[in-house]
């Protein structure tokens, strides 16, 4: 499958993080010495299911690097010609392509084992739209004060995941207003509801949808085939919208390289022979530390 990484997003001077960024775009943020996109790039890089790669919204100045085939579509304006652009450069590397990933590249803190997860639980079944979304328990243990905004149901409270599986034909259909009302509701959960009738929205105003019935309902209403995934990875979720993100996405990223380096120096062995597990020389022909109790020597 290929990934299209969305990274048009450029914070205006009424918005959280321009302070941050003063008319840059938001993906070339730093973390952890690199672009925040990089690290969404990296894990694309390693992740089996992706072929190619296609960045909307950034150029190949930049000097961002991939290990798959990686494409560059300059900024359409608005989040929708980005996300048709970004297909339509696919189908031409790639025509055979029935669905993509889209990948925001605010959530770096995603692995390569995330991206596989994501692509193939998709493709059990075929669909128009696979829309993660992530327990508030499984965010707040693994991201503490994340602050999101939260979609109460009846049997869970969510955020929504920024990576996610689309058909391409249905972004591609002009005709079709689904895809614009969608993405003008994406930060918006009333919206959202309203989008599969009033007494939807109503019953989610007071938290009585389950994820099933809600699920259902957008079927009905919208004509579209999707599923609704509950996502394990809370760093699907965790985009970076406001300084406060930036903040918890920065701290665990020192605390993810310092058990990184921590772990590199573990692993490092002493050259054969040198010393054994308690610090004495080795005995030619001496079992390995940890390997099991040596067999006792035969009687002669």
């Amino acid at each position: 499958m290929d990934a299209i990484v969305t990274a048009g997003g450029i914070p205006l001077a009424n918005e959280p993080l321009y302070a941050e960024t003063r008319g840059d775009s938001k993906a070339l943020l730093d973390i952890a010495g690199k672009p925040m996109v990089q690290w969404i790039l990296d894990a694309l890089s390693k992740a089996k299911t992706i072929e190619n790669v296609v960045v909307v919204g950034l150029t190949p100045k930049l000097g961002l690097t991939c290990a798959k085939p990686m494409y560059f579509v300059p900024n359409q304006g608005k989040m929708l010609e980005n996300f048709r652009a970004g297909i339509q450069k696919s189908l031409e590397v790639n025509p055979q392509a029935s669905h993509v990933l889209f990948v925001s590249a605010d959530i770096p803190a995603i692995t390569p084992e995330m991206v596989d997860w994501v692509v193939e639980t998709a493709m059990e079944t075929d669909d128009d739209i696979y829309y993660n979304v992530i327990e508030r328990s499984v965010m707040e243990k693994r991201f503490p004060g994340c602050k999101r905004t939260w979609t109460k149901l009846k049997d869970m409270e969510v955020c929504g995941g920024d990576m996610n599986v689309v058909r391409s034909s249905r972004v591609l259909d002009e005709d079709d207003p689904l895809w614009r009302k969608i993405s003008d509701a994406r930060k918006s959960p009333l919206k959202q509801a309203s989008l599969i009738g009033l007494g939807t929205a109503f019953k989610f105003l007071f938290g009585q949808l389950t994820l099933e019935e809600a699920e259902r309902r957008v079927e009905e209403k919208l004509g579209i085939e999707g599923r609704v995934i509950v996502c394990p990875y809370a760093e699907v979720g965790m985009d970076v919208d406001k300084p406060i993100h930036l903040e918890v996405i920065r701290k665990d990223f020192k605390k993810r390289l310092r058990k990184a380096q921590k772990k590199e120096q573990q692993g490092q062995a002493a050259p054969k022979g040198s010393k054994t597990a308690k610090g004495k020389p080795a005995r030619p022909g001496a079992p390995a530390a940890g390997r099991g109790s040596a067999k006792k020597p035969v009687k002669k």
